[in-house]
């Protein structure tokens, strides 16, 4: 990290600047940085937004630092928390050492709000019953146990803990067994004003309501105590009646009707082969009774389906009667219209479970007056319980702003990540896949956005989702490989995740987002590009033969004959044929000479092979290996993190240095035991006689090939035989069947020196 010192004529305060990951970011190393946040130029911090939810950090530290309460931390929102923090601490400087525990004589006490931490702080302290001259996070964190021992905590809400008096207890009591509860900052059950109004409220109404009825009571209750049961009874069979006294009237306006209106025969042979058990609904369809053009409903030869009702009815409205006609029935229901008024306008149901004697007792005890005392004598201490939550803030912030702003205002944490002491926020955890470790992980929180965004981070990355059955969760990470080879690396592979908290997660590959990882894998990724491609190739080409040759073996063996026995007749065998062979080995004896007219070419001189396989590795990989450079050069995480819901406002540039720190490869020690299971290597001998063999022919073919004219030497007795097999007629439709393709066509001696003198030709 290159620390540099740059002088900004446009602002007041002179920053320090770093160069970290490539980037010039400001460095904030000192209280005094933070007390200056404010006068930062926005341009230069790293990030201006992120999200409140889904960071290895405290959600709660970060509710606190969200002012507005829209998810997002800003700016503005940090600014605002630099300038609080700093101005209720003595010294600015503790923030740096991100402890959860604050002496209590770092609080800036000629500051208002500072004074009153101080007293909040000391007052956790009392509650807690505990002695000393610090405060921590867990001090502050437990509310229930920093208001146990209070009768009053400031929130105006009342628990039967909150009056010595039986009767105030039982009233608080029975609010809450009734109207409901609302969770005081003790943890108990308690009320507020709105609810003690509502009870009350109730109680009256109810009684109320009560009294209408004891007021009119021979109108409203024309059956007694029984007018409920009996209302019951004609509502259960108040439809079917009425339909039966409208069959009755069809009847006496047509008699020719009557058997229609009525159950048929016939209906009820349809289910007489059934299980008249299992047929209530077809019985009960039928009328209540058989239709008759009086109209007098007779409480004998019921509806089987309809008996215990009508039973019903007949005991509890007509006792004194054994039918009766229409005006009967609604003389009956008109009896129910002033009870039915009544119970629909019935008020205060909330309290009814009570019972009317004690609704009526806490109505002539009037306690709302002293329960209301309570609520106000609570309220008063509204300013010192929201004090003691200040407290909370205060510790929580303490420990954790310094590292917010070593994620946000610049990126510290991340580019020291590698040492293993502290990770960034947005880092949730290691990925472990392909003998290697991916220590790049975050969450995903919108996939649809990284689709569109991610790929211009220039980095390989592995989306996973993860699930955990301990913790019946599941999530889907940003896995990013920064160094090593991705030939195994597939969708679907299976991995294990752990988060920052050491839990396994079951991860499966989902998406890779395809990018270099490194320069040597960009070398090598031309030829494994076409090493897969020729294997396919051959593949495909050996299936299709394979396919070719078993339909040909299965035709021949459907058309094939078997002759019979004595009628099989010696194929004549065809004599050998020594000039053929002689031409064949002729052509080999060819082809190796200018095998070894190339080779000597090549090696003169000795460097021009090392030349030639330079200039292909160049042409070949040479192209890769210089865009993954630039690739490497310019990976940067910031795409990443805006599809994530951040708002990055400078590059976050992963390099190739760094990268290598970001993902861990598997070291294996030296073995020194022999594996039984290897592959056995090829004996020295072997190896020996195949390069002798190499070197023959190179060789044989160098000596009788003048590589000078590019001839065939005329002097090498050898080559002379192949000479005359070559002119020889006998071997031209060898030739012409391509036996030799690989070899020139030999030109002709000339006539000179094929006439020369015998003497000549002694000498030589």
């Amino acid at each position: 990290m290159a620390k540099l010192k740059i002088k900004n004529k446009d602002q007041k305060y002179e920053w320090k600047y770093s160069s970290i990951g490539g980037m010039t970011r400001v460095n904030i190393q000192s209280g005094e940085d933070i007390k200056h946040l404010g006068e930062l130029d926005q341009k230069l911090w790293t990030v201006l937004s992120c999200p409140v939810t889904g960071l290895e950090f405290p959600e709660k530290t970060l509710k606190f630092i969200d002012s507005d309460g829209d998810g997002k931390i800003r700016v503005n929102e940090v600014v605002a928390t630099a300038n609080w923090l700093t101005s209720v601490l003595n010294d600015a400087d503790l923030l740096l050492k991100r402890e959860d525990s604050l002496p209590l004589s770092a609080i800036n006490q000629e500051n208002e709000d500072g004074k009153k931490l101080y007293e909040s702080a000391k007052k956790v302290l009392e509650n807690l019953g505990l002695e000393k001259d610090s405060i921590s996070v867990a001090d502050t964190s437990d509310s229930v146990a920093i208001f146990s021992k209070t009768r009053f905590n400031g929130d105006g809400i009342i628990t039967v803990n909150s009056s010595d008096d039986e009767a105030v207890k039982a009233v608080i009591q029975n609010i809450i067994d009734t109207i409901g509860s609302v969770s005081d900052r003790s943890g108990d059950a308690g009320v507020n004003a709105d609810q003690i109004a509502a009870f009350y409220a109730a109680c009256a109404d109810y009684s109320a309501w009560k009294a209408a009825a004891e007021a009119d009571k021979e109108n409203i209750f024309p059956y007694g105590d029984g007018t409920e049961a009996a209302l019951a009874a004609c509502e259960a069979v108040k439809a079917k009646v009425s339909d039966w006294f409208i069959r009755c009237k069809l009847a006496a306006f047509n008699g020719d009707s009557t058997a229609a209106l009525d159950v048929s025969s016939a209906k009820i042979a349809e289910i007489a082969d059934l299980d008249l058990n299992a047929c209530n609904d077809q019985i009960s369809a039928y009328p209540v009774s058989h239709i008759n053009p009086e109209g007098v409903l007779s409480f004998e030869g019921v509806n089987p389906a309809w008996k215990a009702a009508m039973d019903t009815l007949h005991t509890l409205i007509f006792p004194e009667k054994d039918s009766i006609t229409e005006a009967d029935w609604n003389e009956a229901l008109g009896k129910f219209a002033a009870y039915t008024a009544w119970t629909g306008a019935k008020a205060g149901a909330a309290v009814e479970a009570l019972g009317l004697d004690r609704i009526k007792d806490v109505l002539e005890a009037d306690l709302k007056p002293v329960l209301d005392s309570l609520v106000d004598q609570d309220k008063a201490l509204e300013g010192e319980a929201n004090a003691i939550d200040s407290v909370d803030k205060l510790l929580w912030l303490y420990r954790d702003f310094y590292t917010l702003l070593c994620n946000y205002v610049a990126m510290p944490d991340f580019y020291q990540s590698y040492k293993g002491k502290i990770k960034a926020v947005f880092q949730a955890g290691t990925l472990y896949i392909d003998q290697r470790a991916l220590d790049l992980c975050i969450k995903v929180s919108d996939m649809g956005k990284q689709a569109e965004v991610a790929s211009f981070s220039g980095m390989y990355i592995l989306y996973c989702n993860c699930t955990s059955k301990k913790l019946g969760k599941s999530m889907t990470i940003a896995a990013v490989l920064t160094n090593g080879d991705i030939d195994d690396l597939r969708v679907g592979q299976n991995a294990v995740f752990y988060d920052r908290d050491g839990l396994d997660w079951d991860a499966v590959v989902t998406k890779i987002v395809d990018n270099p990882t490194s320069v040597r894998q960009a070398f090598w990724s031309p030829y494994r590009k076409m090493a897969n491609t020729i294997q396919d190739r051959i593949n495909k080409s050996a299936a299709e033969k394979d396919k070719a040759a078993t339909a040909n073996l299965t035709d021949k063996a459907n058309t094939a004959t078997i002759p019979e026995k004595g009628d099989e007749k010696a194929a004549p065998k065809a004599p050998f044929d020594i000039a053929k062979f002689a031409g064949i080995f002729a052509a080999f004896g060819m082809a190796a000479a200018f095998i070894g007219t190339a080779l000597a070419a090549l090696v003169h001189p000795w460097y021009m092979p090392l030349i030639v396989i330079l200039g292909l590795v160049l042409v070949i990989s040479g192209p890769s290996m210089f865009l993954a450079w630039l690739k490497l050069r310019k990976r940067n995480l910031g795409p990443v993190l805006n599809a994530n819901g951040w708002a990055v406002n400078s590059k976050i540039i992963v390099n190739i240095k760094f990268g290598a720190t970001l993902t861990h490869l598997a070291k294996y020690p030296k073995v020194v035991a022999d594996d039984p299971f290897a592959k056995k290597k090829m004996p020295w001998w072997q190896k020996a006689l195949i390069w002798l063999a190499v070197i023959v022919v190179v060789l044989g073919g160098i000596f009788c090939f003048n590589y000078k004219t590019g001839k065939l030497c005329t002097k090498c007795p050898v080559s002379k035989e192949v000479r005359a097999r070559l002119d020889s007629t006998a071997h031209a439709d060898s030739i012409a069947k391509g036996l030799l393709p690989i070899a020139a066509p030999v030109e002709e001696a000339p006539e000179a020196e094929a006439e020369a003198p015998a003497e000549e030709a002694q000498a030589e």
